[in-house]
């Protein structure tokens, strides 16, 4: 089977509260925020994007010992009419936790297994931050560490089409492009384009840094002369076994199946050349709603990473894919995504992004808290699909508006015009 094409294609969406950046450093958050006050030209985001960060916390702490429970036979039944004809090309769960005291779940073909694209991201941003927990216990030094290493773009960055926003302060210019070798950031901006405009070339390098810290523990930032020499000399086994332990071992440590949730390999084909990785990557719907839950609980890791991985998921930019329904434009969304898509000569189709003809991977994760203030629906939702032909993008968008209008009719509906009922604190 010859394959006419094929990409991986990743999500756009820009996580992190716009006042962060005096914590952070992360300088696109000051560039978006001033457009927010019409001081620059950028975005404009949407009510639910526009939360600070003592508004961005944790829902689960109290309840550490929590997992889905099993599925609510009727409302897995509505969830499969939703899907449709080609509902066994979904993997989907659904946590409805609106109501504390009768939390609802449901999903079809949980375990069902496939590439997810850049919601591996996930275990990136877990292998980097159990590394940091592990090497400095003391939170201040974690955030001096992800603040101030400068981190240089190389061969590990190489290649990728997806854009970064660079937003200069001092002349409050926005430019959008690929990262070089050579471009520099903190390491909290790398994992932030890691996981807002899902750059594999970020991805990569915060993949090199967090094996970096496990390799040289409290001597990290080392020079990039060191860095150099210590992949071109150590061992291709050596090096493929410090992969392993910076972002497998925290998958089990962290209480995942890695039988169900693996991150194989690094993101860009330059990380590669220098790390083989391990094997094939893949995920399916249960265990990210496992993944997503123990971020709410404060146990990926511990709660400051989980509360920082929440923050960085926190989606204030343009929304896509399952984001985009006009249904969760006040809402405030934790979000990722990540396609896969790959196709062949056929009689009558003509190939193009998200709509494959040989596999059509979309995948999408997403804790909604609705409306971002007053949170009267809070839930989660990770989906998986293999529609082939179909634009999944918008099939996914599709599945959010009906997915939120389906958690609504669970408690009574959307609320009366300019009175929203209270929900969970």
């Amino acid at each position: 089977m010859a394959a006419a094409g094929a990409a991986l294609i990743a999500s756009s969406a820009s996580p992190y509260p716009l006042d962060g950046y005096d914590s952070t450093g992360i300088r696109r958050l000051l560039g978006l925020r001033l457009a927010q006050q019409g001081e620059v030209q950028d975005s404009r985001l949407p009510k639910g994007a526009l939360l600070g960060l003592a508004d961005i916390d944790l829902r689960l702490l109290g309840r550490r010992s929590f997992d889905p429970p099993a599925p609510d036979p009727e409302l897995t039944r509505r969830l499969v009419d939703i899907l449709g004809a080609e509902a066994d090309r979904y993997g989907v769960a659904i946590l409805d936790l609106s109501d504390p005291d009768h939390v609802r779940y449901a999903e079809h073909r949980g375990d069902y297994r496939q590439n997810v694209g850049s919601v591996g991201k996930l275990l990136v941003a877990l292998g980097l931050f159990q590394a940091l927990a592990d090497t400095w216990p003391d939170v201040e030094h974690r955030r001096k560490v992800l603040r101030e290493t400068k981190v240089t773009a190389d061969e590990f960055s190489q290649t990728d089409h997806h854009t970064v926003r660079f937003f200069d302060p001092a002349t409050k210019t926005v430019t959008r492009r690929s990262i070089r070798v050579g471009d520099q950031g903190s390491l909290y901006e790398f994992v932030d384009w890691m996981l807002s405009p899902s750059s594999n070339s970020a991805a990569g390098m915060v993949m090199r840094e967090a094996m970096l810290i496990r390799e040289f523990g409290t001597a990290y930032p080392v020079p990039e002369a060191r860095i150099k020499a210590f992949f071109k000399e150590t061992p291709v086994p050596a090096r493929t076994a410090l992969f392993e332990k910076t972002f497998l071992e925290p998958v089990t440590r962290n209480g995942l199946d890695l039988e169900l949730l693996k991150q194989g390999s690094v993101f860009t084909h330059g990380g590669k050349l220098k790390v083989p990785g391990s094997g094939e990557s893949y995920g399916c719907a249960r265990e990210l709603a496992r993944y997503l839950v123990r971020l709410e609980e404060g146990r990926l890791v511990d709660e400051f990473s989980s509360r920082e991985i929440k923050r960085l998921l926190y989606l204030t930019e343009r929304r896509i894919r399952y984001a985009a329904t006009p249904a969760l434009s006040d809402s405030a969304v934790y979000f990722k995504s990540g396609s896969l898509f790959e196709c062949e000569k056929e009689p009558g189709f003509t190939c193009r992004p998200y709509a494959g003809n040989v596999k059509n991977f979309m995948n999408s994760v997403a804790i909604v808290e609705h409306p971002a203030r007053e949170r009267r629906l809070y839930y989660m939702v990770t989906l998986v699909s293999n529609v082939l032909r179909k634009n999944s993008a918008s099939v996914h968008l599709e599945m959010a508006t009906r997915i939120h209008r389906l958690v609504e009719s669970l408690h009574g509906g959307p609320p009366p015009s300019g009175k929203p009922s209270p929900g969970p604190r």
